[in-house]
């Protein structure tokens, strides 16, 4: 039998495979891990200008200082905005690429970011309204959905043995985006720049990833909007789990890229010049460490590495509390830097554990072979979407945690309080769900092919 091979053809206007079979091991060595490779650099490329794009408030109220009349409540509401449109456009995000193809649709989520960037430098002065600000803040959310649908595009080039890598790396690439324009701030301010200094460095750069994705990327024509794989996966208990879970890794990781330097202005008095000498160094970090996880999920199983994730998690929380009491910056600074980290390797391993649950569903199923590979990849990429914009949400509530924290009480203690209590509930439901063996499972009575079922979650 002839291997499958990928035929590149014209169609709709744009470059189109005919035929993709990933999980065929002399199709992927001769054709496919090239052609996937190619995508997967060029697919990061857009989805880290849209990581910048969405998560430029979180730098941009650095630069409002007193003159623009807006307490530190009125700019934690104006991040958390875009925290929520972000989240919410990742559904029909996810559904565009079997609509339009994921190389045309890279090439209008990137051209989008045009909108609320040249928006925010028409308006970025003192004396604009709140409220304008607000529905500048909301069109910078777009950039949030490119997490997606880039998300989706990538799980269809990629075998389930490189998910872990390939998604892994996409999703740190991406990440990346923030502590990008956290840095490229720094030196704005730095040098007495302006925030459209800033806004007109991105302008031409958005222009950039559209063209690139119309010349390098492909379309698979295979992928499809499966409705019913939808509608599965969204009766799936799992699908929503591990919503519930990636709430503590990515929505922790969106939150507090949007609120750090925040908080580090309003609690510890730190200037924006200060602020931005630190800010970026989390979320970098946290970017970074994000394909590791996904790699330590491949060869040790996500559940695992995500469960001791939270226990790591809820104890770099403990120390911000405590510091956060003590009025310790350089503690404070420190231990924030490390829960960065931890979410950025937990955003690896809980994606990664998205595929393989499917994959383990299928076989408890009594499906093999491609045919289990299939029904995977339906299911996986059918939930991200929905998983990712559930997780996006964590953000906006990190961010209405601190608002409400520092209403309050006066600083963001409170809010670590909640998210410490959180990382317990997150860590308990994944040993529960995924690495708690049975007790029906030990038992004589029950065979091997009967136990099988309840005991493959725990590779995953």
């Amino acid at each position: 039998m002839t291997a499958p091979s990928s035929s590149i053809a014209p169609r709709k206007g744009g470059r189109w495979i005919e035929q993709w079979d990933p999980e065929d091991e002399t199709f992927w060595k001769e054709t496919g891990e090239k052609v996937a490779r190619r995508n997967l650099f060029f697919s990061v490329l857009s989805e880290h200008i849209g990581f910048s794009i969405w998560t430029l408030w979180s730098v941009m109220v650095l630069f409002m200082g007193p003159e623009y009349g807006l307490t530190p409540a009125d700019k934690f509401f104006i991040i958390s905005m875009a925290t929520l449109v972000g989240a919410i456009v990742r559904v029909p995000y996810t559904f565009a690429v079997a609509r339009f193809g994921g190389r045309n649709w890279t090439i209008v989520s990137a051209s989008m970011l045009l909108i609320p960037t040249i928006a925010a430098f028409i308006v970025m002065e003192p004396g604009t309204s709140f409220g304008t600000f607000l529905v500048c803040a909301m069109l910078a959310g777009v950039g949030g959905g490119n997490f997606a649908s880039s998300m989706t595009n990538i799980n269809s080039f990629f075998p389930l043995r490189k998910k872990g890598w390939a998604l892994g790396l996409n999703a740190g690439g991406g990440n990346i985006g923030v502590p990008v324009v956290q840095l490229v701030a720094l030196a704005v301010i730095g040098a007495s720049g302006g925030p459209r200094v800033l806004l007109g460095i991105y302008i031409p750069l958005i222009v950039v990833a559209a063209v690139l994705g119309a010349f390098y990327m492909d379309n698979i024509t295979s992928v499809k909007n499966d409705t019913g794989a939808a509608k599965e996966a969204v009766k799936d208990p799992h699908t929503w789990i591990m919503s519930f879970l990636y709430i503590g890794t990515f929505g922790s990781f969106i939150g507090y890229s949007f609120a750090f330097g925040l908080v580090l202005q309003t609690q510890f008095g730190r200037t924006p010049l200060e602020s931005a000498y630190v800010t970026f160094i989390g979320p970098l970090l946290g970017s970074l460490i994000r394909p590791v996880g996904g790699w330590l999920a491949d060869k040790y199983g996500g559940a695992k590495i995500t469960l001791w994730n939270f226990v790591g998690m809820g104890a770099a929380t403990a120390v911000i509390v405590v510091a956060s009491m003590e009025k310790s910056l350089p503690l404070f600074t420190t231990a924030f830097i490390v829960l960065f980290v931890l979410t950025g390797l937990g955003n690896g391993s809980t994606f990664k554990m998205i595929p393989g649950i499917f994959h383990a569903k299928a076989t408890a199923m009594g499906l093999t072979g491609e045919e289990a590979a299939s029904y995977g990849r339906r299911l996986s990429g059918a939930s991200m979407g929905l998983i990712g914009a559930v997780g996006a949400l964590g953000g906006l509530g990190i961010n209405l945690a601190f608002r409400q924290s520092f209403l309050s009480v006066g600083s963001g203690t409170g809010a670590f309080v909640a998210f410490l209590a959180f990382y317990a509930v997150c860590f308990g439901v994944t040993w529960a769900v995924y690495l708690r063996r049975p007790a029906a499972a030990e038992s004589p009575a029950v065979t091997a092919s009967e136990a099988k079922p309840q005991l493959s979650y725990a590779e995953v």
